[in-house]
């Protein structure tokens, strides 16, 4: 499996959003909130959407810089999904005002990808 993040990887439709928000199953794993929304296709495929609201944190710097350690947390591990027959929507939001380091972000992760992989 290749460590790259792909367009086809991102959640970008606005249906496909709508429908992840609306329909999905959510879970919260410190400092995320995850929304899961995942159907039987012929193809498997995983898609994110990551998410750091304004509410929490105005620089978009700092916003910034939580998107770009979450994308490439998950890029560095989006092997611990594993091998299933349906195509996935998930959405992590940060969800706290702190800044936590890299190594925290990475852990919380990998056990929302663990918990994806058995639902799945």
């Amino acid at each position: 499996m290749t460590t790259t993040l792909t367009r086809k990887e991102r959640l970008r439709t606005l249906g496909a959003i709508r429908r992840l928000f609306e329909r999905g199953e959510g879970g919260f794993v410190y400092p995320f909130r995850y929304l899961l929304f995942a159907e039987a296709d012929t193809e498997p495929s995983v898609r994110l959407l990551f998410s750091v609201p304004k509410r929490y944190h105005k620089r978009a710097n700092k916003r910034n810089l939580l998107k770009r350690r979450m994308r490439e947390a998950y890029r560095l591990n989006k092997a611990c999904v594993g091998e299933h027959s349906a195509a996935i929507d998930l959405a992590l939001i940060y969800s706290t005002k702190e800044v936590v380091s890299y190594a925290q972000m990475e852990k919380s992760i990998r056990k929302i990808l663990a918990k994806v992989g058995e639902k799945v």
